[in-house]
């Protein structure tokens, strides 16, 4: 850690950590998440693919690829590749647990407009509570003949969940279990309020809507199409994300903090993607068999069950696109033996008031590096080889590794990453930086943690070919 930390000066970690917080401030919902990935990527020269085309892929080049607008591929080709060359490969996820507007959300209460929403994922839901909540997501629009989708993201203040008084339930901070369908309802408006403002007042609920604008309260649709200069009946649908207002920033007497939305795992998104960036030069590709790959799925926190997410068969249809050729049917077969993916997922830091739910021996710490997790019964898909590897590439980089294994009396997480090494039968590590309050509203890492990855993942993509032929296993 100190040798890290010596060579990184302080300036180095803020940097990175301020333009991560820049990634994470846009990143509001998962369609932000590739937008902005997409521009970053644009910059950097990569071409934009798209499924339904024939792809021409050249040595040399750089490209991506996206799904539903909430799952993206990019991926560099060394100069050096050749159908049946490995993939060097990090996987992440664009996804947060959030709350979510129903397709019918209109709901009145006692002279309050309400917007239902559901949840989605596994969230802290009582840490929604009392918070300066907006909207993000993306709007179907119709244009002509045309059905568009625009993204949208109202930058101001527009619900909140409030408490029930601490007098009218003295209970409170001994247990508090909201209802998630009664409790978790955000306030939009007063109905007094919307008479005074508008000349009338949205009643009733939407049970019986037939129509999309009489789905959502009308102030909702007039705020959504005010920010995408649209009218209201060309509105056809839309999937918003609540979102907090509060962006993420630096904190901690020494500045050694993040607090911030979204940090699972829009860390390892950002980590992983401007490592790719950073390390595709044309210098380093010349030198690389591999091609180089980050692909950054949707609906990780629901089970990947998508059309969008790491069950889906898009990372398949994807490496044999790429491998595949008539003069060697069995390139994605001989590629996927050459392969590995490093699943990026943030891990559970050692939380100092609660010590025993960690094991003794495996206790992950700010500053002290990307951890590596393993679980024996498959909730991770490290094993011996690829920890191996990785640990010859990062002691190389000169960035410090930690490792974690949840106790035998507590349930254990799980990732993409043994999804993928199942479906891909290509090799998988799972890593994670370490973060407190994990599916909060308000997360917590270290700053240096954002270089640390970075570096670590450049590092991946620069030396793995490298490292790969020197191991013999089969």
């Amino acid at each position: 850690m100190q040798s890290f930390i010596m060579k990184s000066s302080k300036e180095a970690v803020q940097s990175a950590a301020r333009e991560f917080l820049h990634f994470v401030n846009r990143g509001v919902s998962p369609y932000h998440v590739v937008e902005e990935c997409k521009s970053r990527l644009l910059k950097a020269g990569f071409t934009e693919l798209k499924e339904a085309e024939k792809w021409d892929i050249q040595p040399s080049n750089k490209y991506f690829v996206t799904r539903n607008y909430s799952t993206i591929i990019a991926f560099a080709v060394g100069g050096l590749y050749k159908p049946g060359n490995g993939f060097s490969m990090v996987g992440a996820h664009t996804d947060s647990p959030c709350l979510r507007v129903k397709p019918r959300s209109k709901k009145t209460r006692m002279g309050c407009l309400q917007v239902g929403v559901e949840c989605y994922g596994g969230g802290i839901w009582n840490t929604w509570f009392d918070r300066d909540l907006t909207v993000a997501g993306r709007v179907m629009v119709k244009s002509g003949d045309k059905l568009v989708h625009h993204l949208v993201h109202v930058p101001r203040p527009l619900l909140r969940i409030p408490h029930l008084a601490i007098h009218l339930q003295r209970d409170i901070n001994d247990s508090f279990g909201p209802n998630k369908e009664n409790h978790l309802v955000p306030l939009l408006a007063t109905a007094v309020q919307e008479e005074l403002e508008t000349g009338c007042t949205s009643t009733g609920d939407a049970c019986n809507a037939t129509t999309t604008l009489e789905k959502h309260h009308p102030s909702l649709i007039r705020m959504l199409c005010g920010e995408l200069g649209v009218e209201p009946d060309a509105v056809l649908d839309f999937e918003l994300c609540l979102a907090d207002t509060q962006p993420g920033a630096i904190g901690g007497v020494y500045e050694e903090f993040i607090f911030s939305p979204r940090l699972d795992n829009l860390h390892s998104c950002y980590c992983a993607l401007k490592a790719l960036t950073d390390s595709s030069t044309p210098e380093s590709l010349a030198k690389d068999p591999n091609i180089r790959l980050v692909a950054l799925y949707d609906n990780e926190e629901v089970g990947s069950e998508s059309a969008q997410g790491a069950q889906s068969n898009l990372t398949e249809l994807i490496l044999r696109r790429l491998a595949d050729t008539p003069q060697n049917v069995t390139a994605f077969q001989q590629a996927a033996a050459l392969s590995y993916m490093i699943s990026a997922d943030m891990a559970h830091a050692l939380h100092p008031n609660y010590q025993e739910k960690h094991d003794e021996n495996h206790r992950p710490a700010f500053h002290k590096g990307p951890v590596i997790k393993f679980n024996s019964n498959q909730r991770y898909a490290t094993t011996a080889v690829t920890a191996s590897i990785l640990r010859e590439i990062a002691g190389r980089a000169g960035v410090p590794l930690q490792d974690v294994m949840v106790r035998n009396d507590s349930p254990c997480g799980t990732t993409i990453g043994p999804i993928l090494s199942s479906r891909l039968g290509i090799p998988v590590l799972d890593l994670g930086a370490p973060q407190l309050a994990m599916h909060s509203i308000r997360e917590m890492c270290c700053t240096s943690g954002v270089l640390q990855t970075t570096t670590l993942l450049k590092a991946f993509f620069e030396l793995y070919p490298s490292v790969r032929s020197q191991v013999f296993v089969d």
